[in-house]
């Protein structure tokens, strides 16, 4: 894992109206690490992991990729940048099969304007292959056929064909069985294995405490804390999620956290 994070967020404040979302947030996360985002149901972890995708634009704060610092305003800068997300809803069409929704959007075609394809077949079994994911009986299949874990494996394959370097993945096991969630965690750790930035959001510590590297809470649009999850109890993060005072952070002294509510 890099000491340098290939993404950094300093001091992002977002409001909607009179609603302040984010406050004075810190955020950053590092190549071949998951970073675990957390929080209660209106902590601004949705609008933190938007305003990296381009969908909001951030009122105040900075936002460096790679160590320069960037401006992104649509889903397109940071797809360009190599920021993908998948969300809860994985966007899928299930009437099309593994190829096409691995291609949506950016089908391969010749100058007649035919599909190319085998390179696309080629390329899809490629990116299965290279994250190990083995339960897809073929790529032809159509999406609908397909279970809760294998549909979560096609979208974070898609996210990764297209020179990703840091994938945002929004509750992947939410309403997933026991085994299915146990594939899935395991594709999040290959993520990283390969030298990916993975920021996890999920409510399920359990699923955290298997995969994370570090764990960053908001409380109330505020940063609560950074824990090394290595370091750190399943209590410690509760208490930073409910009571937004940290007893550490990232090992360090609460007091320099950067801020409590």
């Amino acid at each position: 894992m890099s000491d340098t994070p290939i993404l950094e967020l300093r001091n992002v404040y977002k409001s909607f109206g009179s609603v302040q979302a984010l406050t004075d947030v810190d955020f950053e996360v590092r190549r071949g690490e998951v970073m675990a985002l957390v929080g209660d149901n209106g902590a601004g972890k949705s609008t933190l992991i938007k305003c990296i995708a381009g969908i909001h634009g951030m009122d105040e704060g900075t936002m460096t990729f790679e160590g320069r610092e960037v401006s992104v305003h649509t889903p397109k800068d940071a797809a360009r940048l190599g920021i993908e997300v998948v969300y809860q809803d994985l966007a899928l069409c299930d009437n099309l099969d593994v190829v096409q929704n691995m291609y949506l959007g950016r089908e391969e075609r010749n100058p007649f304007q035919i599909l190319r394809e085998p390179p696309m077949e080629a390329r899809t079994r490629e990116t299965l292959a290279g994250l190990r994911v083995t339960t897809i009986k073929s790529i032809r299949q159509t999406v609908a056929t397909l279970s809760g874990g294998q549909r979560q494996s096609v979208a974070v394959a898609r996210a990764v064909m297209w020179n990703s370097k840091l994938v945002i993945l929004d509750e992947p096991t939410a309403a997933l069985g026991v085994a299915q969630t146990e594939q899935v965690l395991a594709l999040v750790n290959r993520l990283a294995e390969q030298g990916l930035a993975v920021v996890l959001i999920s409510h399920n510590l359990h699923d955290i405490f298997e995969t994370a590297t570090r764990i960053t809470v908001l409380r109330l649009g505020r940063n609560a804390g950074m824990f090394d999850r290595a370091s750190t109890t399943q209590q410690e993060v509760v208490h930073a999620i409910t009571a937004g005072q940290p007893t550490k952070v990232a090992g360090i002294p609460a007091t320099s956290s950067g801020g409590t509510p």
